[in-house]
């Protein structure tokens, strides 16, 4: 009999202490990730000045360095010099268009002249068509003028889109962190080569953090974007605990995460869930936390 009630009395013990683990259990486990944004190259040449360091704090916007520009600037240089040889030419076929066009102004005066002189009987229409012709040939010569002068102007256009292409090279061999964040990881260092779409560090926004977690069926009701939750990460003594906003929730199940504990759990069909917490500077990447919601 006493051997029974002692089983009786620890199988009671048991059950509640089962009972107060479900009531305790979290409504979801997961890792903190973060959007990280790798900086590529966007020109070739030496890194003659890279300013980044693993931990730094960057700003938008902030100057971290630049490529090597000088055979872009001389490249630049020699283009300009182009130009001028051909916009000397080109002015030289203007000048020739100029004085044509202004012979064609003093021939067109004649004519309106001779036209009223004939009016008055003054003048024949012989000396009219003699002025007329002239006339026509002038305006014969300026056209001709102007098709030999297409060819230059097309090349000045040419030499106007070398120019930018150049400029834009030179403007993009300035290193330009682009987000507020901390700088993961560095890929290189002053004095390298670098090519085009290299990466030279990855950065992320660690201000705020994002949530992965993982939950069933059954609670999708429970949860919705825009709800508050509270999160939980394990400290020294006890959890800590953090306030998170769910921002996005999937639409479609997917096989339980190789990082979720048994094999069992791992094929089971879950919904991932992403929820938003502000940084202390506690939280990091990868960190395991739980999801708690008041429901």
């Amino acid at each position: 009999m006493k051997n029974k009630y002692i089983l009786g009395v620890s199988i009671m013990v048991f059950s509640l202490f089962s009972c107060g683990n479900d009531a305790g259990k979290a409504d979801g486990y997961g890792n903190f990730e973060a959007t990280e944004i790798t900086i590529s190259a966007e020109n070739n040449g030496k890194l003659i000045q890279f300013n980044v360091d693993e931990g730094n704090q960057l700003k938008k916007d902030q100057f971290i360095g630049f490529i090597d520009t000088v055979q872009l600037a001389l490249k630049y240089e020699q283009i300009l010099i182009s130009k001028a040889v051909v916009r000397l030419k080109s002015k030289g076929v203007l000048s020739q268009i100029s004085v044509l066009k202004s012979k064609m102004k003093t021939a067109e005066i004649s004519k309106a002249r001779t036209e009223n002189l004939i009016k008055e009987n003054a003048a024949t229409q012989k000396q009219l068509d003699v002025i007329s012709g002239e006339i026509d040939v002038l305006k014969s010569q300026v056209r001709s003028i102007e098709i030999q002068n297409a060819p230059v102007v097309n090349e000045l256009k040419s030499i106007d889109v070398q120019l930018e292409q150049i400029t834009d090279q030179i403007k993009k061999s300035k290193i330009i962190n682009p987000v507020n964040g901390t700088v993961l990881t560095k890929y290189a260092e002053p004095n390298e080569i670098t090519a085009f779409g290299k990466p030279l560090y990855k950065i992320a926004n660690l201000s705020k953090m994002q949530l992965r977690v993982y939950i069933s069926e059954t609670q999708l009701s429970n949860l919705k974007i825009g709800q508050e939750v509270t999160i939980k990460i394990d400290a020294v003594d006890v959890m800590k605990s953090y306030k998170g906003v769910v921002s996005w929730v999937a639409s479609e199940a997917e096989f339980t995460p190789k990082i979720i504990q048994t094999k069992e759990e791992r094929v089971a069909l879950v919904y991932a869930v992403k929820v938003n917490v502000v940084n202390d500077g506690s939280l990091k990447i990868g960190m395991p936390a739980e999801m708690w919601t008041d429901n």
